[in-house]
């Protein structure tokens, strides 16, 4: 027989040679023992951690020919000396058919399955399936198979192993049971390395098997591979293979841990050129950028951990520390001896930024700048202040007492003098420097009045005299608050009632500003002055907002206007046309609702509201408008021709057009 790689000549025959996954195997044999078989398995995890070994070792256990408890099997182990175990061992078991399922993925192989699992094993007692890559079969080949899952005969069990469960139908996955394999702890690896290099008389020491069980990252199958090609290129001493570290390291491109740790030294030293020396020295040798930021990756990786865990140079390996870091003893010291020199945080960026420059120098061209790049970072990272510790620096400074720039007050109304700036009590402690916390103090301060003012404002008194009359307006007033954040547009209370001397004798009489008040003291919307309201009706009103628009040649919207009704309540005047809301700004646009704005506020400050729809309950017949005073209408409605034509034909006039010529 020819040569025997290690991962198959000494793959795990019984249930008790299988590292790491115990979890799964003492399930297996209980349930053999009593007798608890189910029709379907589904064997997912990592790579080369067991899966396709143990539903080998499942299907001997099912088929072996000695009872469990007799002399030759007395516990649930396969007996392996049975034909059924070696025929399956061998791989030559008519019973037990394994399936390449990424080669055998379609419907019409599942169908073949299908239809040849009706018939019983040709001598065992169970006719076993596995189907290695399950995850590959499509979704129209499982739908073939799910009746077969659901009912099975009762000679059928399907084993399925996958490293990815999730792309298994879920219908498929809840009539199976499934069980997820653990990734192979270092030290199960180093353990069956160890064996394995005693059993083939190889001279390794424990830091050449810590490298090759680092390098197999939780997978037994790589691990040995690995070995496999290290024990062909290592040198023959006495006729026995000798494994150290530097040549593993070597024959895998990668470089020792030792270098990183002094690359991070002369970071934590601000020595940017120690840095790109060693980087140099390590490019120079050949090699690779991505494979260097890669192990860097994982080095920085090692030293958060351990800074997590709190572990230290002197303390042991047990711990949380020795579960998260699955790298030998010496090199956890090493990445707790960098986790000493840097906080959480820097690590943490330092991790960040490498992750960063390992994912550019996949499609960057050159690879050799930008991984020098990503070492100079950590140094420029390490001379950065966290944020906290310049907020807390700045908390503490104060503001000086004179400034250059005295604060400009804000202009009162006119007639009123300009108010003087406040001046700060005695002994009151000064405000702290700026904070970038201020602006959004000051926002939600004022955020139920008006989104973020950063003025109070103060209610004065204007009294102006004219002709006699005293009329009381209430006017804001300004008072800058002694702030430094930029504020928005002050709130201003507005000015209802527009009063405009008639004689050039009206005096200013200004009055005294009180004093600045509190938040709590802004008077509210109702308790400002209500506006002087006019004294004129709806039909005055209207017949005003008619002649301004017939007057400035608006006559559509004086015909809408015409036919609206006009309601005053308070200082509003509602006017409900029998416009619909899309015709309505049509017809009255923004120059005729202007005209009839100003039409109204020649009377008094009123607020003009249009309003969309039926102006009055509809009638069955159409009532002939009143013609206005001077229009074309009226003048036909005048003539003696037209008043003889409506008396003998009892009729009305609907539509006047005007064709005189116009000037």
């Amino acid at each position: 027989m020819g040569y025997q790689v290690l991962a198959r000549k000494y793959r795990p025959q019984r249930f008790a040679d299988v590292a790491g996954q115990d979890h799964v195997t003492v399930t297996l044999m209980n349930a053999l023992t009593q007798n608890r078989i189910a029709h379907g398995y589904i064997f997912s995890g990592h790579r080369g951690i067991g899966k396709t070994t143990i539903a080998r070792i499942l299907a001997c256990a099912l088929n072996c020919r000695n009872a469990i408890g007799s002399e030759i099997r007395p516990t649930a182990e396969p007996c392996e000396v049975c034909d059924s175990c070696l025929e399956i061992r061998a791989g030559n078991s008519v019973d037990v058919i394994e399936i390449d399922a990424a080669t055998n993925r379609g419907i019409d192989e599942i169908r073949e399955l299908r239809d040849a699992a009706r018939y019983r094993p040709s001598r065992d007692k169970y006719k076993i399936y596995i189907l290695d890559e399950a995850h590959q079969i499509t979704d129209a080949a499982f739908n073939a198979l799910l009746k077969t899952l659901e009912e099975p005969p009762d000679h059928i069990v399907f084993m399925m192993a996958t490293t990815q469960p999730e792309d298994i139908p879920q219908t498929v996955r809840s009539r199976c049971q499934h069980f997820s394999f653990h990734a192979v702890k270092l030290v199960d690896i180093m353990g069956e390395l160890r064996g394995i290099a005693a059993h083939e008389g190889i001279d390794a020491d424990e830091g050449a098997l810590s490298l090759l069980a680092e390098a197999g990252d939780g997978s037994m199958r790589d691990a040995l591979s690995i070995m496999d090609q290290a024990i062909a290129s290592a040198p023959v001493t006495d006729g026995k293979a000798r494994l150290d570290a530097g040549q593993i390291r070597e024959l895998m491109g990668t470089v020792p841990n030792a270098v990183f740790e002094r690359i991070m030294q002369a970071v934590d030293g601000n020595r940017s050129a120690e840095v790109m020396m060693t980087a140099n020295e390590l490019l120079s040798a050949g090699n690779s950028p991505a494979q260097l930021a890669r192990q860097a990756v994982r080095f920085l990786r090692s030293c958060v951990i351990a800074k997590i865990a709190g572990m230290t140079p002197e303390g042991d390996d047990g711990g949380i520390g020795g579960e998260l870091l699955q790298i030998s003893p010496e090199e956890q010291k090493r990445a707790a001896r960098v986790a000493a020199m840097f906080s959480e945080e820097e690590l943490t960026r330092f991790l960040q930024t490498m992750l960063r420059t390992f994912d550019e120098l996949g499609y960057r061209q050159e690879q050799r700048f930008h991984f020098e790049l990503g070492l100079l970072k950590l140094v420029h990272l390490r001379r950065l202040l966290p944020v906290e510790d310049v907020l807390s620096s700045l908390s503490g400074a104060v503001r000086p007492a004179t400034s250059s720039t005295p604060a400009r007050p804000a202009s009162g109304p006119v007639g009123l003098p300009r108010p003087a700036a406040p001046t700060p009590a005695p002994n009151t402690p000064a405000k702290p420097a700026f904070s970038p916390f201020e602006a959004d103090k000051n926002r939600r301060k004022y955020d139920g009045i008006q989104g973020g003012m950063s003025v109070s404002p103060v209610i004065a008194t204007q009294t102006t005299v004219q002709s006699g009359a005293t009329v009381r307006v209430a006017e804001p007033v300004r008072v800058a608050e002694p702030i430094r954040t930029p504020a928005p547009a002050p709130m201003l209370v507005p000015t209802p009632v527009e009063v405009t001397p008639p004689a050039p004798t009206a005096a200013v009489i200004p009055v005294d500003v009180p004093a600045p008040i509190e938040e709590a003291a802004i008077p509210s919307p109702a308790e400002v002055p209500a506006p002087a309201t006019s004294g004129a009706d709806g039909a005055e009103l209207q017949k005003l907002v008619i002649e301004a628009l017939s007057a400035a040649k608006q006559s559509s919207a004086a015909d809408a206007i015409e036919d609206a009704t006009f309601t005053v309540a308070g200082s509003e005047v509602r006017v409900q046309t029998a416009l619909s809301a899309t015709m309505l700004p049509v017809v009255i646009n923004p120059e005729a609702d202007k005209i009839a704005r100003g039409a109204i506020r020649g009377v008094g400050a009123l607020k003009l509201v249009l309003l969309a729809g039926a102006s009055r309950a509809a009638d069955t017949t159409k009532k002939p408008k009143a013609a206005r005073s001077g229009s074309a209408q009226a003048k036909a409605m005048a003539h003696p021709m037209v008043q003889a034509g409506l008396k003998l034909f009892e009729a009305e006039i609907q539509t006047v057009q005007d064709l005189s010529e116009k000037d």
